[in-house]
């Protein structure tokens, strides 16, 4: 394989500092939002944070994502149907007494109103295999690993336009490959609901961890 220069430009490290702490302090102000306004958002906003996932590291530089973007009201409605069916059975059968404990914080249940109401929805799915222009498979390597540090990439890109977001994972996925018209070898990873807070929105009012209870250093 060909090689090219690296694109790096070295920073002192009183920039590096106010750099990290800047991104650090905005990041943390990144909240999940269950209340969203209709509002549509600029299209180009939304390819733009996309185009910055698929920047992410991948096993062999595989890449293997495919993100849908998600703005048609129809369609949109029948994510909702289609989730909320799953949904009634996770709350009534499928989780734990435990699990739905840990849920009641955040007032969650199975009606998920935010599917129609967001002006945007990115389907992220993950590619098991990549199949070419004659139908050949090609193996992928550590797609799990590889689209969740996508997905990370693209929840940081929306917070850092101004957006807010919501990560959705009805159980299971399947009835997006039948709506979005994906292929089999693509498996639903992940919704993200996108757009400006409702006004008035509240979130549940919780603390993140402190340095020393997430991270050892040596």
């Amino acid at each position: 394989m060909s090689q090219k220069k690296l694109n790096f430009s070295e920073l002192d490290s009183t920039q590096m500092l106010q750099n990290s702490s800047a991104f650090y302090h905005h990041m943390k102000t990144r909240r999940t939002v269950r209340n969203f306004s209709d509002r549509a958002v600029d299209p180009k906003i939304l390819r733009n944070a996309i185009r910055t996932a698929g920047t992410a590291p991948s096993g062999a530089n595989k890449q293997p994502w495919h993100f849908v973007l998600i703005s048609d009201q129809k369609v949109k409605h029948e994510i909702r149907v289609a989730a909320e069916k799953e949904e009634h059975e996770f709350y009534t059968s499928r989780a734990p007494k435990a699990w739905l404990d840990d849920l009641e914080v955040f007032d969650t249940d199975q009606h998920k109103p935010f599917l129609e109401t967001a002006p945007h929805l990115v389907a992220i799915f993950l590619e098991r295999n990549t199949v070419d222009a004659e139908g050949i498979k090609h193996k992928n390597y550590y797609m799990p690993e590889s689209v969740g540090i996508a997905t990370g990439f693209l929840l940081a890109a929306l917070h850092n336009a101004g957006l807010v977001t919501l990560t959705h994972t009805p159980s299971p996925m399947k009835f997006l490959n039948q709506i979005l018209e994906r292929p089999t070898n693509e498996k639903p990873y992940m919704l993200i609901v996108v757009g400006y807070p409702a006004d008035g929105a509240t979130v549940p009012d919780i603390s993140r961890k402190e340095y020393d209870e997430i991270a050892t250093e040596f």
